[in-house]
């Protein structure tokens, strides 16, 4: 044991940064080597609030950044000012951000002003172009060369921190995301959506909100999901709205009329969760679904172009259809169709860890730290 507990700063800003994360904080305030403290920026709001509340835990400072039709330089600008002031005051000896996010390098940046070691959760993803995914790409390159421990999920990431020259310690973990859905797929949540029967259809759970996706991308998307609804009668579309309204409002325009569509509110995660739990498979942009998708055996369509989870892709969990109505619509047919290609996708190994990631960082701040 440390002679005196070690003081461990979490920031965080949305909804996939806590549910990333909230493993991540269990595990230091388990540790009597640390005291932990949670700091939020508020990039998101409600949805923040809902995966805290799941997983029992509170925040130590909210910086309530968040305002209507906040851009990038606001939601920077916000977190670098209120982090300053909060890492004056305790003087961490490490601070902990999580993947891509504005929060997550403006954490990072200032933590670097205040010459205050950086830990990196989800490390080394890459697409090599820098606008694809806008900002991420950019942001997580940014983080890795301030960063002094780095936690890669897989052994891709390691070797693209390696590649990339990164001064900080690399380290393999795998991706505290399985750690989270683990935990509450064990509680086997429920997902009751008003006039969808799970046992009459064949659901299709798709999220849409990249940036890379708003306009044209985002019709060809919609246009892809209506060609399947209409070739399969026994399929039923649930989709999720993004808050945003560039994204939620074209979706609602096209897709809001057919009776096997079911659009709803952000679900909470635990929903999300049972929602995965129960569909046939997923459509999704989203990064982390990814991820966990293939954890609960659901085959994943990611519509995208490119993809920083190559992993997915080469172990066959997942397949890259982009945004092309046709593309996602003969893709979606293929697993519809062939039992075969859709067991294949369905028992494929998850290459994204064994749910002990979180444990591992833990470990391996004590061993930096002491």
């Amino acid at each position: 044991m440390l002679n005196s507990p070690l003081k461990i700063l979490i920031a965080l800003g949305t909804r996939p940064e806590a549910i990333k994360l909230a493993p991540v904080i269990q595990a230091f305030r388990r540790s009597p080597d640390f005291t932990t403290q949670v700091i939020l920026t508020g990039q998101h709001r409600e949805m923040v609030e809902q995966v805290m509340h799941l997983f029992d835990l509170q925040a130590d400072c909210d910086l309530g950044i968040m305002k209507h039709q906040q851009t990038l330089t606001d939601i920077t600008c916000g977190s670098l000012q209120g982090l300053e002031g909060f890492l004056q005051e305790t003087t961490p000896n490490l601070l902990i951000v999580q993947g891509d996010t504005t929060t997550a390098f403006a954490g990072a940046l200032a933590a670097f002003y205040q010459k205050i070691a950086i830990g990196h959760v989800e490390a080394g993803l890459r697409t090599d172009e820098l606008f694809n995914p806008y900002p991420e790409e950019a942001n997580r390159r940014l983080i890795s060369q301030l960063a002094q421990l780095h936690f890669a999920p897989t052994t891709k990431a390691v070797e693209n921190l390696e590649r990339s020259g990164v001064t900080g310690e690399i380290h393999l973990t795998g991706n505290t995301v399985i750690d989270a859905l683990l935990s509450v797929a064990s509680r086997q949540p429920d997902c009751p959506i008003p006039g969808l029967d799970w046992q009459q259809y064949r659901v299709l759970l798709a999220t849409v909100h990249r940036r890379e996706n708003w306009g044209e991308p985002l019709t060809g998307i919609a246009q892809g999901f209506l060609k399947t609804l209409d070739e399969f009668p026994d399929t039923a579309l649930l989709l999720p709205l993004h808050k945003n309204p560039t994204v939620r409002e074209p979706l609602q325009a096209m897709l809001g009329n057919h009776p096997r569509v079911f659009l709803t509110e952000p679900l909470d995660y635990a929903e999300l969760v049972g929602a995965m739990q129960r569909c046939y498979l997923l459509l999704t942009d989203s990064g982390g679904l990814q991820e966990e998708a293939p954890a609960l055996g659901k085959p994943v369509l990611v519509l995208r172009e490119t993809t920083e989870r190559p992993e997915a892709i080469d172990a066959g969990t997942a397949k890259l259809v982009g945004t092309d109505s046709l593309e996602i619509f003969t893709a979606a047919s293929a697993l519809l169709k062939d039992k075969d290609s859709y067991q294949k996708m369905a028992t494929a190994v998850n290459p994204f860890g064994d749910g002990h990631a979180s444990e591992k960082i833990v470990e391996i701040v004590r061993k930096y730290l002491d």
